[in-house]
């Protein structure tokens, strides 16, 4: 007579998934802030080959190239009616900061630039008033000004008698915040009945005649990749960076608002500082006191501008 063994499977409690269900944003938020925070220090890795300009086209190129399935099944439902306003997305929170950021890093240290970076949440809500008469309660406006009070710290941090007290580069660094904090508002004031990864899709995607046309007509990229293995290696981080940092991190995002809200999800902005300091400082950068002070200041007005929405 056989018998058959029976194996008992390990029955999953509802306390069980509940933990799991709890842990998967905590996981997808380290996650994401891994992949954004170490961003940078592709960008600087890709700058050793290739210009700023370069660098900003490149990523965009290969963010547009990886979205553009997500784009054509969309294809036949695009609005023409927001033709300009996908093409200011594009450029508002693609190729412009894209820009911006290697020009700042070919003359700053990596990691101050994510520090500044961390200012993108209180641009949203100084562009929100200014722009789109977005109403801005009084705690929000002391978490701003304490914000870019520490951007000025930031700035002014580790001057030399060359630099005559100030890095004007970081500016740059100010002005992508300033246009991700413009692009937010406008996504979420003209483009509200789109899907996020629909509009950057189409968005990017609008860009790559611009990017592709200067990387193969008005720059030296081919003559580059001609050089040797060393243009080859700092493509590959790039395409981590375009393909990783901007393209799978948006649909990750997205999957985190989805399944913590807003709130929980703006948290990456306070860790991805901390981890391209980890970068920068493993890489042999050097930092000040006062960039330590000014990371300080700026998550303080992170913390008080959105105090009251945690609550």
């Amino acid at each position: 007579m056989n018998r058959t063994a029976t194996v008992k499977q390990p029955v999953q409690t509802p306390l069980a998934t509940e933990k799991q269900s709890a842990l998967l944003p905590w996981m997808i938020l380290l996650g994401l802030s891994l992949i954004w925070g170490s961003s940078f220090i592709l960008m600087k890795r890709g700058l050793e080959v290739f210009s700023p300009i370069e660098v900003g086209a490149l990523r965009v190129s290969l963010a547009g190239i990886t979205l553009l399935p997500v784009a054509l099944y969309h294809f036949r439902k695009f609005p023409r009616k927001k033709f300009f306003d996908l093409f200011l997305c594009g450029l508002t929170n693609g190729l412009l900061p894209c820009v911006f950021f290697p020009l700042a890093q070919s003359h700053t240290e990596s990691a101050v630039v994510a520090i500044v970076n961390a200012l993108t949440p209180l641009s949203v809500i100084l562009i929100g008033y200014l722009a789109f008469r977005a109403k801005v309660s009084r705690q929000q406006a002391i978490g701003v000004a304490i914000g870019f009070a520490g951007s000025v710290v930031l700035v002014t941090a580790g001057a030399t008698e060359d630099s005559a007290g100030f890095n004007a580069y970081l500016g740059f660094v100010v002005l992508s915040t300033l246009s991700y904090g413009y692009n937010i508002n406008h996504v979420k004031f003209r483009l509200s009945d789109m899907k996020p990864l629909t509009i950057t899709a189409f968005g990017l995607g609008l860009m790559l005649p611009v990017t592709l046309s200067y990387l193969f007509y008005f720059s030296d990229f081919v003559q580059k990749m001609q050089s040797g293995p060393q243009a080859w290696e700092a493509l590959g981080y790039l395409a981590i960076l375009g393909m990783a940092g901007t393209a799978m991190a948006l649909v990750i995002f997205n999957k985190l608002i989805q399944l913590a809200g807003p709130v929980f999800s703006g948290a990456v902005t306070y860790i991805v500082p901390f981890i391209a300091v980890i970068w920068g400082l493993f890489d042999g950068e050097t930092l000040f006191l006062g960039h330590f002070v000014g990371m300080a200041i700026v998550i303080t007005g992170l913390l008080i501008a959105n105090m009251r929405r945690n609550r």
